[in-house]
């Protein structure tokens, strides 16, 4: 989390909006054979108090995970910002982001809660897409589809603490933070200026 709280999202439920539209995190631990981290898809419950993930058996973190506790990250848009797009003078170069950090116990998903969570994961995801009909595992052979789960294994976070960064120039007056809204949407970051447009808002006495 960066140290400023203007980078703090206000919102409460905002940090869990950004987990759910990314949908994909880091995830981090500590193990016998030091820090390991692994990529993953992740499913934020509806209380946005558990986060689910699945990772192959091979990984080197899995068997560490049941009963760690783990740092989960998801990072949204960043880029660079240029001092020179700035109208003051003496500024320096800098690095708009979004991330958000997800702390706490891991436990490992027995073989009902692990096809649950591959169901909610692609039920979600083939809803975004527009497929229609949408995959479903019914379309699989029953024995492929279990042997290949058997090679996965699923967790469950219980998130004991949130730690969201919303660095978008909210520390700059409107003007500035618009000119480099403008920089950034120019150098190909277009996702991260809409943001900056729709969630950075003035601090007092920026």
């Amino acid at each position: 989390m960066h140290p400023d709280p203007a980078f703090r999202p206000q919102d409460d439920g905002l940090a869990a909006l950004l987990v759910r539209e990314i949908g994909f995190a880091a995830i981090f631990a500590g193990t016998p054979d030091g820090p390991r981290v692994a990529h993953a898809p992740v499913v934020l419950s509806d209380d946005a108090e558990t986060l689910r993930f699945h990772l192959s058996r091979g990984n080197g973190l899995t068997k560490h995970l049941d009963g760690a506790t783990a740092l989960a990250v998801v990072q949204g848009p960043d880029a660079y910002v240029s001092p020179g797009w700035y109208e003051a003078p003496d500024q320096v170069g800098t690095w708009n982001y979004v991330a958000v950090e997800m702390e706490g116990a891991l436990r490992r998903l027995d073989d009902a809660e692990l096809v649950a969570q591959l169901d909610a994961l692609s039920a979600l995801h083939e809803a975004r897409i527009g497929a229609d009909p949408p995959w479903t595992r019914a379309k699989m052979n029953p024995a492929l589809f279990g042997r290949m789960t058997g090679a996965i294994t699923g967790f469950e976070m219980r998130i004991a603490a949130w730690r969201p960064t919303i660095k978008l120039s909210q520390n700059k007056p409107a003007a500035e933070r618009e000119r480099v809204a403008a920089g950034v949407a120019a150098t190909g970051h277009g996702a991260l200026a809409q943001l900056m447009r729709h969630l950075g808002g003035d601090r007092e006495g920026a």
